[in-house]
């Protein structure tokens, strides 16, 4: 952060590894444009707090990734699969959006399951997570046809089975296992790490799959493992491909058949601040990178290169979101000498900061306040050419970690009735909002080619008393 507060030059500039790539600022009054729509013109008939998604950014994305990896899985004579991860956002449309894109779907609950399936989302292409389903959502799943259950615990194998059974269905059953690999925001650890809810022990891996195939209503798909988020690098997937193909051929050995995929995760990181852009990952590359991996990691297996699965995570949608917020107050505080010295180094060379307070919050974006989550902010009403000042954007929630911007810097000017626009907030914030303190949740709304609609109707506070018994 101190380098991007540093090189900080034009508090207008709108930076498109950040934003959507489609934004940009106007050249007459200086508003921030999202696929040729005003922000201003978008509060002024939405309302904010708003989530905007950039429907062509998002489509682009997803079709660029599932087009890198499938390239390149196809040079080493492979095919490659790309789920889109509903738990980051997900809604009807935005379903939509990624089935038409050739993306197969990962959900994680029964909710997940049925956004999907109205979307008219084919279930063979869905894919079914989750640490405890219940037996309802089991049987919801296989009734539907999903295409893969992934299993996450050794009781869900007898229970999954059953179900299968007595649907006179086969359901292919992938098994999520524990690498001990773990990547994202801190260094991958090569070791062995099963003090977690999800997966299964490494250990377990060749009874367990032998478990799945004596079960006639299982077909077993092969394994999966997910070791982290947020990663920019494919080195934590070099040694979990080579921990999890080492164990292909002891497999294929034991079932007497070849094992047909391998789901290695995804969790590809993007930027959210403008310092994070130069680290965010080149898809090109990385998928060049994950099939030599794969290739090399399977001939000295001494195996064929079986089907590979991914599951890209934020890095599908998170750019193409946007959030927009009026300002309410603001307020200058002096930095106490921790803040400004050695204990903050961050904030070197600010002697005051400008707590700026907006209509949203951690109700809209919960990320600051669960994992200390970085975004990065700009005026969207207007352009300016105030001296820069450094800020933190909070909420108006009764919670001293309502933040929805840590640190960043925007010009002196900034004052109740501007509008602020966060980037990146295309992951992980809808699907995490709350309620709290009785606040209804923001509309979503798509923006194309010069037009806006709503994809997920806002809530409010007669909606938030209705469920009031």
């Amino acid at each position: 952060m101190t380098a991007r507060l540093d090189r900080v030059t034009d508090l207008n500039t709108i930076d498109t590894r950040v934003f959507p790539v489609n934004s940009r600022r106007g050249r007459q009054c200086g508003r921030l444009k999202i696929a040729d729509i005003a922000a201003t013109d978008l509060a002024a008939e939405f309302g904010t707090p708003l989530y905007v998604v950039d429907e062509q950014s998002a489509r682009d994305r997803a079709r660029h990734v599932r087009e890198a990896l499938q390239r390149e899985f196809a040079r080493v004579g492979t095919h490659a699969k790309v789920y889109y991860a509903g738990k980051a956002f997900l809604c009807v449309e935005v379903a939509k959006w990624m089935a038409e894109e050739g993306l197969n779907i990962d959900v994680a609950s029964g909710g997940e399951l049925a956004v999907a399936l109205a979307a008219g989302v084919n279930p063979a292409s869905i894919g079914f997570h989750g640490n405890n389903k219940s037996d309802v959502e089991i049987a919801r799943a296989i009734a539907a046809g999903v295409g893969t259950s992934v299993r996450d615990s050794e009781q869900e194998i007898e229970r999954v089975a059953e179900a299968a059974r007595a649907a006179g269905v086969r359901q292919s059953v992938r098994l999520r296992i524990n690498s001990g690999v773990h990547a994202g925001a801190h260094a991958f650890l090569a070791t062995a790490h099963e003090d977690q809810k999800f997966g299964l022990p490494l250990s377990r891996t060749v009874t367990l799959a032998e478990r799945i195939a004596a079960h006639d209503s299982l077909r077993f798909l092969g394994l999966h493992c997910h070791i982290g988020s947020q990663i920019f690098s494919s080195d934590a997937f070099r040694e979990s491909a080579r921990r999890m193909i080492g164990l292909y051929a002891e497999l294929a050995e034991r079932l007497g058949s070849p094992v047909p995929e391998l789901n290695l995760g995804g969790g590809f990181g993007i930027a959210y601040t403008p310092d994070q852009a130069d680290e965010a990952p080149d898809m090109d590359q990385l998928a060049a990178e994950l099939a030599d991996i794969v290739a090399l990691t399977c001939r000295e297996a001494g195996i064929a290169v079986p089907t590979v699965a991914f599951e890209p995570g934020r890095s599908l949608i998170g750019q193409a979101g946007v959030t927009l917020d009026t300002v309410g107050t603001t307020k200058m505080v002096q930095l106490a000498e921790s803040d400004a010295g050695a204990g903050d180094p961050e904030d070197l060379g600010f002697a005051e900061r400008l707590y700026v307070s907006v209509d949203g919050g951690m109700s809209d974006n919960a990320r600051p306040a669960l994992y200390g989550a970085d975004y990065h902010v700009r005026l969207a009403n207007r352009s300016s050419d105030a001296t820069s000042q450094l800020v933190r954007v909070v909420g108006k929630h009764c919670e001293s970690g309502d933040i929805v911007v840590q640190r960043d810097v925007l010009p002196a000017d900034v004052a109740p009735g501007d509008m602020l626009a966060v980037a990146a907030t295309g992951a992980y914030c809808y699907s995490l909002s709350s309620n709290y303190n009785y606040v209804p949740r923001p509309a979503v709304v798509a923006v194309r080619d010069g037009a806006a609609r709503v994809i997920v109707r806002g809530e409010t506070e007669a909606d938030l008393l209705a469920r009031s018994v």
